[in-house]
């Protein structure tokens, strides 16, 4: 493929080291902050359900240590797949997966409120 073909395509160009540590950096902020957030509430729900006498069940431990790992699967697999892309398709593919990440736990807090509503009642 001549230089010409090769600057039409976009083939041989990516994003130079230093842009790809900032955006994934940024990125990374994010999701260590619902790695935190995970944790926090995992340390919560078993001082809460300690509190009133019933202890965590198995689900419940699973699905918050899941809470804390997951964002950091989809961290690792979306720097995986923007690697050697455009600065652009790295801070979308980094975005989509922050919003996969907001998603699951979304649902994880809304699982255990409804938990924590119907054991209380």
């Amino acid at each position: 493929m001549s230089e010409q073909a090769a600057a039409r395509t976009g083939a041989g160009r990516r994003t130079p080291v230093w842009l790809l540590g900032a955006i994934v950096g940024v990125f990374a902020l994010f999701y260590a902050y619902a790695v935190w957030n995970a944790i926090a509430n995992l340390i919560t729900s078993v001082q809460f359900f300690n509190g009133i006498g019933v202890p965590l069940n198995g689900l419940g431990w699973f699905l918050w240590l899941f809470a804390a790992v997951f964002p950091l699967i989809v961290f690792v697999a979306a720097f995986r797949l923007g690697y050697r892309r455009h600065a652009g398709h790295v801070v979308l593919i980094m975005l989509t997966g922050l919003a996969l990440v907001a998603v699951f736990w979304l649902n994880v807090v809304a699982y255990s409120v409804i938990n924590t509503r119907a054991l209380i009642s």
